[in-house]
């Protein structure tokens, strides 16, 4: 029986393999670098594994909810520089990231409430927005090559498979180094013992502390990195398949739900962009109108990841430190590659979305406040002055 003669109310096998593969390809090209968020705050592995928890469950809830009630395939996904932004962070403990993350996941849901507030964000020009996000993931990629020096057995074959599978099919590129990575790993002694690997996955109630500089070097440009990389090209991607996406309560939902996971270590979730193209073509569903139900797949998908929480912490937290920055930077080779060449596509703020990068890939912290912020700072004021 092919797809397209499924019975009615039975998802066809094309929907599940698409939902499977968005999955696996956004979880596996990502997870070290979640996981590397987590460690820059200071997470424990119990609270780590929280976080992967709570972060998949928030997906997959949105995604199921979403595409019920909109009957278009809504599709979720972390944010991938967000997880970076964390990553990069210095100085901040796991409570108060936990009150920043309530604060951006706020922040959305007022931004799906107040059209106003939406515009004001959609006026940060594309190329300080870009060139934020550059400057975020910029030290990451170039810790790519002293990687490649400490560990040549593991991360030379790595980059090569990459490099390799990018030219047949990108979206596995990641995934497939991440599997080689660890394999070697493993296979040539270099990963330790591996401890806590069968845990039962159990949430973790972290309770928030509000500090002005967590809430301002981390919480606003967490906000700001989510709604200009992920949320409106998320967006964007739905239309460009033909569909009218529910701005609003997509915002709010995602939101709302990011506010709840917050509490339980996990960062922000939002409208998903190359996952979601992988669950919107013809292939997965010859009929528009039916493919909305790949959500149904696609959430399952995430409750399953997210219970393996505790196996993949313990997985990661045996490879040497040197093999991890190796999986980053591979995994943000193809996001810096998009962020780098938005930053110097805009000729009218070229030059303000240069000095955007460099004040945040700087690290520079002042008065207690992260680069990030501070970079977006410079970039605007760049660009009012030279537009003055």
């Amino acid at each position: 029986m092919t797809d397209t003669a499924a019975p009615r109310g039975v998802m066809p096998a094309s929907m599940i393999s698409a939902a499977v593969v968005a999955a696996f390809v956004g979880y596996g090209s990502t997870i070290a670098l979640v996981l590397a968020a987590a460690q820059a705050v200071g997470a424990s592995a119990a609270q780590t594994a929280s976080w992967v928890l709570a972060v998949c469950f928030a997906k997959a809830i949105g995604t199921i909810g979403l595409s019920l009630w909109a009957r278009i395939p809504v599709i979720l996904a972390w944010s991938t520089p967000g997880a970076a932004l964390i990553a990069a962070t210095t100085g901040i403990r796991m409570e108060e990231a936990v009150g920043a993350f309530i604060l951006a996941a706020a922040l959305i849901v007022l931004t799906g409430l107040i059209r106003p507030l939406a515009r004001l964000i959609a006026r940060i020009p594309d190329g300080v927005a870009a060139g934020m996000l550059a400057g975020v993931l910029l030290p990451f990629v170039l810790a790519l090559a002293p990687a490649a020096l400490a560990q040549p057995a593991s991360v030379l074959p790595m980059v090569l498979v990459f490099l390799a599978l990018r030219r047949v099919n990108p979206s596995y590129a990641v995934l497939a180094a991440l599997a080689l990575g660890v394999a070697l790993a493993f296979l040539t002694g270099a990963a330790a013992p591996v401890e806590g690997a069968f845990a039962a996955p159990h949430p973790v109630f972290i309770r928030p502390e509000f500090s002005a500089s967590a809430l301002i070097g981390l919480g606003v440009p967490l906000y700001l990195v989510t709604m200009a990389s992920q949320n409106l090209p998320g967006f964007a991607t739905l239309r460009a398949a033909g569909y009218t996406p529910p701005v609003a309560p997509a915002l709010t939902v995602s939101g709302a739900l990011s506010a709840v996971a917050a509490f339980f270590g996990a960062h922000t979730v939002n409208m998903a962009a190359i996952t979601a193209a992988i669950c919107l073509g013809d292939d997965v569903h010859p009929d528009r109108a039916q493919r909305w139900r790949v959500g149904f797949a696609y959430g399952a998908t995430w409750i399953a990841l997210g219970l393996s929480g505790p196996l993949v912490v313990a997985l990661m937290a045996a490879l040497p430190g040197s093999l991890m920055d190796a999986l980053v930077g591979i995994a943000l080779l193809g996001p810096i590659t998009g962020a780098l060449t938005a930053t110097m596509g805009h000729t009218g703020s070229r030059f303000a979305a240069i000095v955007t990068m460099i004040v945040t890939a700087s690290g520079v912290t002042v008065l207690g406040i992260g680069a990030a912020f501070w970079g977006l700072v410079a970039g605007l004021a760049t660009l009012a002055f030279e537009r003055r």
